[in-house]
């Protein structure tokens, strides 16, 4: 057996792990020397993470924390973040992750639904005041909790690992360890409840499709508070490598971190992939990154000339997966699939993801047919916090209704068409959304596009698109672009009426998704 398979062997086992702690100490009982976590000048090893999550676990007991205690932490991107979520996990605590960038509305609801018990912040951050924002909504709860702040490594509670009672038994990575919350764009959030065993499994499927090594260098770009934070840790545990940590990430600021540790893996999502292809062609003739051979990512669809353009010009591989803060993984593309299911689909789901796809009665549909998509599996969600909203979520099969749209291959390969709510119904006609974002993405002058359907007396609905502009180019004009969009075969029926060129498009903070809501609101009176 080559060295490559027995890394894969060793993986696999590894990922038959139950528990978060098991897995950490199963790795650092194989490689404790090896890194794990890098950032700027700090490290820390297998080893170092296992022994000190211990210390920091033993202080947590010491404050009051126990196994199914909740503990709400809203953290950047550190090592000390990373030391505090497997000092909860050592313990067995449910922990409910709040992104940075979330303000007194979001706080406030997760604080008060989930009912944590403790809080852990980075006090002043980015110029904002944590410990200020969360001693004023905690003041304003009826059971307030706890709040300390976890940001330097002197911060962190310590104790002596031999107070500490047992790990978790394996039993226990079947229970509700995990409260994620959705974007909340438009209304409150929903608690999304998951167990060990359900990040493991996604961790699972999107380490096993990018067939990585144990010479690779991951980055991880994005919140360590998102639910893709888990997902790449899990990543890093089977696999055994380290990743480099961004607490604030900016091109080209970053750049010199990614050099300097040579990272191999890059990525986040779709405008990640479009941030350094802009650097990229700065420079046309200079690799980027020289070490750098996959970016890889999710979380927003991926049209297909981002994936000929970053392979084109960067001269790397490109591998999109699709996934969401109930299904952390669903399907993902892998490296020596074909360049047509590379660009154009989101690859496959692992061993025991189920994907169904249905009409509008929840009736499965064959092969090749449009529908909504619908998942069934071990990194499913257990549900939401709110019971209704979990009992809505499910059909009478178990299957998660996604409310997204889409076609599988035979092969088992899954195209996404768009979502339900962007599906465009004018003159009683649908359209998609994203078939004509995608040939937008093909004029030369537009960096990133949206399409909305906006309030029309006339049409029902009008078509709307909505462009980020390349730095220094013209704007485009309607008429350019509906030429455009007539020459590459687009029905005259869908193409746009009405466009809005900006400099930038309005995103979150987290995998940097546009927020469509924005754009409806600025230009259809919030319809």
């Amino acid at each position: 057996m080559t060295a490559v398979n027995d890394v894969t062997a060793t993986a696999h086992a590894l990922g038959a792990s139950r528990t978060f702690w098991e897995l950490i100490e199963a790795r650092a009982a194989l490689t404790p020397d090896r890194p794990v976590l890098l950032q700027g000048d700090r490290s820390l090893t297998f080893g170092e993470l296992r022994d000190r999550s211990e210390r920091v676990a033993a202080g947590l007991y010491g404050m009051g924390v126990r196994a199914g205690t909740v503990v709400a932490w809203q953290l950047p991107t550190r090592l000390e973040t990373a030391l505090l979520s497997f000092a909860l996990a050592r313990l067995g605590a449910v922990q409910t992750p709040v992104i940075p960038f979330y303000r007194d509305r979001e706080v406030r609801f997760a604080l008060r639904e989930s009912g944590a018990a403790f809080f852990a912040v980075p006090g002043v951050w980015r110029g904002f005041d944590h410990a200020e924002m969360a001693e004023r909504i905690a003041a304003e709860l009826p059971d307030p909790p706890q709040i300390f702040e976890a940001y330097e490594d002197l911060s962190l509670p310590d104790g002596d690992p031999a107070v500490l009672p047992p790990p978790p038994e394996a039993s226990s990575g079947d229970e509700v360890r995990w409260i994620y919350w959705t974007s909340g764009t438009t209304s409150d959030p929903k608690g999304v409840l998951h167990t060990d065993r359900s990040l493991i499994a996604g961790g699972s499927c999107l380490a096993h499709a990018l067939k990585l090594t144990a010479d690779d260098v991951g980055s991880m770009a994005f919140p360590y508070a998102h639910v893709a934070g888990p997902d790449y840790t899990v990543m890093l545990l089977l696999y055994g490598f380290p990743a480099v940590l961004f607490e604030q990430f900016a091109l080209p600021d970053a750049l010199d971190e990614y050099r300097r540790h040579g990272v191999t893996v890059a990525g986040g999502s779709t405008a990640f992939y479009a941030m350094f292809l802009a650097e990229q062609r700065k420079e046309p003739g200079r690799p980027l990154i020289p070490s750098l051979r996959l970016l890889a990512g999710g979380g927003a669809p991926k049209p297909p000339e981002v994936y000929h353009a970053v392979v084109r010009e960067m001269r790397v591989q490109l591998t999109h997966g699709y996934g969401m803060t109930e299904v952390p993984m669903i399907t993902m593309g892998a490296p020596d699939d074909t360049t047509e299911n590379l660009a154009t689909t989101e690859g496959r789901p692992p061993p025991g993801m189920e994907i169904r796809i249905t009409d509008e009665q929840g009736k499965p549909l064959p092969y090749g047919m449009e529908g909504e998509v619908r998942l069934r599996g071990e990194a499913v969600c257990r549900g939401y916090l709110d019971a209704g909203a979990s009992a809505a979520a499910f059909d009478g099969d178990g299957f998660l209704i996604t409310g997204d749209l889409g076609r599988v291959q035979e092969s088992g390969h899954l195209t996404l068409t768009g979502r339900l709510k962007d599906i465009i119904i004018r003159k009683g006609e649908n359209i998609s959304a994203k078939e004509i974002e995608d040939l937008l993405h093909t004029h030369p002058a537009v960096a990133d596009a949206a399409v909305i359907g906006l309030p029309d007396t006339e049409r029902g609905e009008r078509v709307c698109a909505v462009v980020e502009r390349v730095p220094g180019a013209p704007a485009p004009t309607l008429p350019e672009l509906a030429a455009h969009l007539r020459g590459a075969g687009l029905s005259v029926h869908k193409v746009p009426e009405q466009l809005e060129v900006l400099d930038a498009l309005p995103r979150n903070e987290t995998l940097r998704k546009v927020l469509k809501y924005r754009l409806r609101e600025r230009f259809g009176g919030g319809a």
